[in-house]
């Protein structure tokens, strides 16, 4: 039995937003999620890809007989408003049924429907079903780094002015080689240091530059994007270097707070190298081994 976790709003957030080449939500085996609130509820409005959970006469969870529990990476079950383990309701009386097949612990989310979609409107949708390719055609967004504060992507998300707007965005770090003048018409501030990625490129000499500003937006109650071509290397290069500047974090705790968020992060070997020398400069003392496997 993998037993129940909650789930902050936060990394339901990140785990919807997740992407390869595809939408990791086109993934059969990736992500069940579903509604426990009553049918009128869901039929009026619903996180998105959620299924409203069904129950037999004597009141037990149905699972979808596509859903294979055993094999499914994320299990997530909401109601309304359930804030704790301890609590008593429909997304607590569907996880105890899901859990005892489950590989992975089932997460219930921490505020239910309420609190998700008062943070993410844009995430809430009447839609029932979804084929493949309209899984597929998905737009994900920026992923959250630190809670309505400050979001990491790659350029197509920071051209787009509709997620611009939905996430409030003040300030955009651009970290690619490329500009546009979308940036003007969102009105958003821009720090744009031309750098390419590669080994050799010299991204420390401008970390203190980029977070100073970083800092300066958040201070003052903006949300900033930092972004890349990809969103695979220079922002999350960058991002680490903020939460080691700001944060005080090493780069083991800058790295596995990155990776939690992107699952495909991957800054190359010389910005590695660049942000363990940026940890010795911010924190006084070498902490992180990056000879070892994990990076």
């Amino acid at each position: 039995m993998a037993g129940k976790v909650l789930c902050e709003a936060t990394k339901l957030y990140n785990i919807l937003n997740q992407y390869t080449f595809l939408p990791r939500l086109a993934e059969s085996n990736y992500l069940c999620l579903i509604d426990a609130r009553a049918a009128e509820s869901y039929n009026f409005s619903h996180i998105i890809t959620a299924r409203n959970a069904k129950w037999d006469s004597d009141g037990k969870f149905i699972m979808p007989l596509d859903v294979e529990v055993e094999s499914m990476r994320y299990i997530i079950v909401y109601d309304s408003s359930t804030h704790s383990l301890s609590d008593s309701g429909p997304a607590i009386d569907c996880a105890d049924s899901i859990e005892k097949s489950s590989q992975f612990p089932v997460q219930i989310l921490s505020g239910g429907y309420e609190k998700f979609s008062a943070l993410y409107p844009f995430l809430r949708t009447p839609k029932i079903l979804y084929n493949i390719r309209e899984l597929e055609s998905l737009n994900p967004y920026p992923v959250e780094i630190l809670p309505g504060k400050l979001y990491m992507g790659d350029y197509r998300q920071a051209t787009n002015l509709q997620i611009l707007k939905d996430l409030k965005l003040n300030a955009l770090v651009n970290v690619s080689d490329e500009c546009s003048l979308v940036f003007q018409k969102a009105n958003c501030t821009v720090l744009h240091i031309r750098m390419a990625d590669s080994a050799e490129a010299d991204l420390i000499t401008s970390f203190e530059r980029m977070c100073v500003f970083i800092g300066s937006h958040l201070n003052n109650s903006s949300s900033v994007l930092i972004f890349s071509t990809l969103g695979v290397s220079r922002c999350c290069a960058v991002t680490m270097a903020y939460l080691m500047y700001h944060l005080k974090y090493t780069l083991k705790e800058a790295w596995n707070h990155i990776q939690q968020c992107k699952a495909n992060m991957k800054p190359n070997r010389g910005f590695v190298q660049q942000l363990s020398d940026w940890e010795l400069q911010t924190l006084g003392k070498m902490v992180t081994d990056i000879s070892e496997p994990n990076y």
